[in-house]
C-alpha cells in the first residue's frame, strides 16, 4: 500500500472528512515520526510496531571493483520492530 492509497481508504472509511483534510492528517502523522526519529526518539504504536534510529559505526569497507579500502562513516538508520500483536496476526493469517 502507497501513501495515496492509505489516504483513499481512510477518506472513503470517513466521509463525514473532507479528502484534503485526510491528506493532512496523514501527512502530518507522517511528519511527526519522523520530526521524533530525527531528535533520537523511539515512536513505539502499540499494536503495531515501534520506529527507532540505530547508529552503525564508522568502519573500513572495501570498493568491490577495485579492492580498495574505503573509509564508511558512521550512519543513523531508521529501525522498525514489529509488535506482538502485528507478528501474531500475520502468522495467524498465513498459517492457516
Amino acid at each position: 500500500m502507497i501513501k495515496s492509497e492509505l489516504i483513499t481508504l481512510l477518506s472513503e472509511a470517513n466521509p463525514h472528512l473532507l479528502h484534503r483534510d485526510v491528506e493532512r492528517i496523514v501527512g502530518t502523522v507522517f511528519e511527526e515520526i519522523t520530526a521524533a526519529m530525527c531528535r533520537g526518539d523511539r515512536v513505539e504504536l502499540r499494536g503495531f510496531g515501534a520506529f527507532s534510529v540505530k547508529t552503525r559505526p564508522a568502519r573500513t569497507g572495501r570498493n568491490p571493483r577495485t579492492g580498495e579500502a574505503v573509509a564508511v562513516e558512521e550512519k543513523h538508520v531508521p529501525y522498525f520492530k514489529t509488535g506482538k500483536d502485528l507478528r501474531e496476526q500475520l502468522n495467524a493469517q498465513h498459517g492457516s
